[in-house]
C-alpha cells in the first residue's frame, strides 16, 4: 500500500495561479497521515485530485495497493430525510452491524439517532457523516476537516480509536490543528505556498495510539519542525 506523487502540478482551468507546484512524496503502508499548511495552499484541491487521479492520465500519482479512495469533508450533508439512525441502518452492510454500534457509541451519538440530520449540531453532523464512510469498503480515506466543530477531548478519543480499529487502512487527515496532527499522525505532508519558493516536506509525527499523557518536549519539537516548513 503506497501513495506516491512525482512532480505533481495543478492549476485551475482559466487561472494562471499554480495551486500545486512539483509536489513529490511517498507514504508507504497503512496508518494515519496528515496534510498540513496555511489556508489557500491547496490542501483540498490536492485531496480532490487524489479521488479522481485515475481520470488524470497525465498526472504522476501512483497508488499501488490502493483500489478504493473515499473522500469526506467538513459540513457535508447526509442525503435523504429519514432519521440519521435509520439512514445508518440502510447503508450498513449486514456483517458490519457490530461495527456500526461500536462507532455510534464511540462518537457519542446514541441520543440523536432518532433526529433528522438538519437537527444535529455541526459537530454531530460531521461525526455522523464519518460513521457513514467508515462503514464502507475503502483502502484510503481522506478526511478533510471531518472532525471540525467536534470538541478537542472527544477528538482525542476518536482519532486513536479509529487508528486501532482500522489499523490495516490508510488515512489522509487534513486539519488545521497543529498539535493534533503532530501527536497522532505517522507522517505530516506540509504543503508550501508556491509563491514562497519553498518545497513541500514530509515530517515524522509522534504517531500516538492513545489519548493519554503526551511527551510535551517531543510534541513541541515536531510542532516547531512543522511550523518551520512553511
Amino acid at each position: 500500500m503506497r501513495l506516491e506523487c512525482n512532480g505533481l502540478n495543478f492549476t485551475y482551468p482559466g487561472s494562471e495561479i499554480q495551486v500545486i507546484d512539483n509536489l513529490s512524496f511517498s507514504m508507504t503502508g497503512p496508518g494515519f497521515y496528515a496534510v498540513f499548511g496555511p489556508s489557500g495552499v491547496g490542501k483540498t484541491s490536492f485531496a480532490r485530485l487524489l479521488t479522481r487521479h485515475a481520470d488524470l492520465l497525465d498526472q504522476p500519482v501512483k497508488t499501488p495497493g490502493i483500489d478504493t479512495i473515499l473522500y469526506t469533508y467538513n459540513l457535508e450533508r447526509l442525503p435523504g430525510w429519514a432519521a440519521v439512525g435509520r439512514h445508518l441502518d440502510q447503508v450498513c452492510p449486514p456483517d458490519r452491524q457490530g461495527l456500526k454500534k461500536e462507532l455510534i457509541a464511540l462518537f457519542c451519538l446514541e441520543p440523536v439517532l432518532d433526529a433528522r440530520f438538519s437537527q444535529l449540531s455541526m459537530g454531530q453532523q460531521n461525526r455522523m457523516n464519518l460513521i457513514r464512510y467508515l462503514l464502507q469498503d475503502f483502502d484510503l480515506m481522506i478526511l478533510d476537516e471531518s472532525l471540525a466543530n467536534v470538541d478537542e477531548k472527544l477528538r482525542q478519543t476518536i482519532l486513536p480509536a479509529i487508528k486501532e480499529r482500522f489499523a490495516h487502512k490508510m488515512f489522509l487527515y487534513i486539519s488545521h490543528n497543529l498539535m493534533e496532527v503532530a501527536r497522532f499522525c505517522k507522517e505530516i505532508l506540509v504543503l508550501a505556498e508556491p509563491s514562497r519558493n519553498m518545497s513541500s516536506r514530509l515530517i515524522s509525527g509522534l504517531n500516538e495510539t492513545s489519548g493519554g499523557k503526551v511527551d510535551k518536549s517531543a510534541l513541541d519539537r515536531v510542532m516547531l519542525e512543522i511550523m518551520n516548513a512553511f
